[in-house]
């Protein structure tokens, strides 16, 4: 399973099998340097799909992504992806949002598209969210026409706007490095760019859910016509969840890190829904559970287990993730061996 973000990739390619397709290219990640990413493409009768995992290209898992300071991370590799496979005939797109490192409203991919991003002088400006404080004009008559030709599916779990207390910046923005003093200052910029981008498009959607998904990658992507989609409900489709319950005894599911946003419509908390609909019991294990929210989660779940047994550091946790998992999954299978026994 996954709900847009890492994982999604791998769960779809999975699911299709032979008529899919892994590939690579090489391509800019969020930093500027080139490396190698993987994307998909699912041959159907219509044509081919190609399936873009956002996490892939600037996923927060790049060290080299990450090293780079926020302000210069651009979303640039992924339009220069897009612009490929449209070349090569793709119309129908399923692009995955979550695990971002960006925070540049998807002007990077605008641009690779090509739509110009200028200053006052007219001077083109950097796609990114440092960048983005110099812009003075958008121009999308420059946008590659095949865009409007496609099929944009974005694959997402999350309903924040571009801009504001709820939206990019200040909520996703401090795990990618906003430090608090620039969240304010982000967030103003992002809001100038919407505004312009807007106005060049004719089409207003800052305000909509899932424009600050990735960093503003779902408000550039809804810009060109894309629309939302819960990114869990079309991987289960995909993957026949449904189907797989309907012979289960039981279902597991798990995540990072569970909280309160794992009820927004996340990966397992869907897998909950269906299998609560299947009348099939569904335990979480996730890498951690946050204590406070376990009370929300007690109502899904017929049991939340993380892995650390005690303290623990990041090391520790990185070290010893697989050996963690097997350790718990274990104790989970006995407990339920044991209850089904008595």
């Amino acid at each position: 399973m996954a709900d847009g973000g890492e994982g999604t990739l791998d769960a779809i390619l999975h699911a299709i099998g032979a008529d899919a397709t892994r590939a690579t290219m090489a391509l800019p990640v969020a930093s500027g340097t080139v490396r190698d990413a993987y994307y998909g493409l699912l041959h159907e009768v219509g044509g081919e799909v190609a399936v873009i995992e956002v996490a892939e290209i600037v996923g927060l898992t790049d060290a080299a992504g990450v090293r780079t300071d926020v302000g210069a991370r651009t979303t640039i590799g992924i339009g220069i992806l897009m612009r490929a496979l449209l070349d090569r005939g793709v119309r129908d797109f399923r692009i995955g949002l979550g695990g971002s490192s960006t925070n540049d409203g998807g002007a990077g991919l605008l641009q690779a598209l090509g739509v110009r991003l200028a200053d006052a002088q007219g001077a083109a400006v950097a796609p990114t969210a440092d960048g983005l404080a110099a812009l003075a004009f958008v121009d999308a008559r420059g946008l590659d026409p095949r865009v409007a030709e496609s099929r944009l599916a974005i694959l997402s779990d999350v309903n924040n706007p571009l801009c504001g207390a709820l939206g990019a910046t200040a909520v996703f923005g401090p795990q990618k490095g906003v430090t608090p003093e620039r969240v304010e200052r982000f967030d103003a910029t992002l809001a100038r760019f919407a505004a312009r981008a807007e106005d060049a498009f004719g089409r207003p959607v800052a305000t909509r859910p899932g424009s600050g998904a990735a960093g503003g990658l779902g408000f550039a992507l809804q810009l060109l016509g894309g629309t939302m989609a819960s990114g869990a409900e079309v991987v289960a489709d995909l993957v026949a969840l449904d189907a797989a319950l309907a012979d289960a005894d039981w279902a597991i599911t798990g995540e990072g890190r569970s909280d309160a946003q794992t009820l927004l419509n996340k990966a397992p908390f869907i897998v909950a829904q269906r299998a609560r609909r299947a009348g099939v019991p569904v335990t979480l294990l996730s890498g951690a559970i946050d204590a406070g929210a376990l009370p929300a989660l007690g109502a899904h779940f017929a049991g939340c287990f993380g892995l650390p047994a005690g303290p623990a550091t990041l090391d520790d946790c990185v070290g010893n993730a697989a050996a963690w998992l097997t350790d718990r999954a274990t104790a989970i299978a006995r407990l339920w061996s044991a209850a089904q026994r008595t």
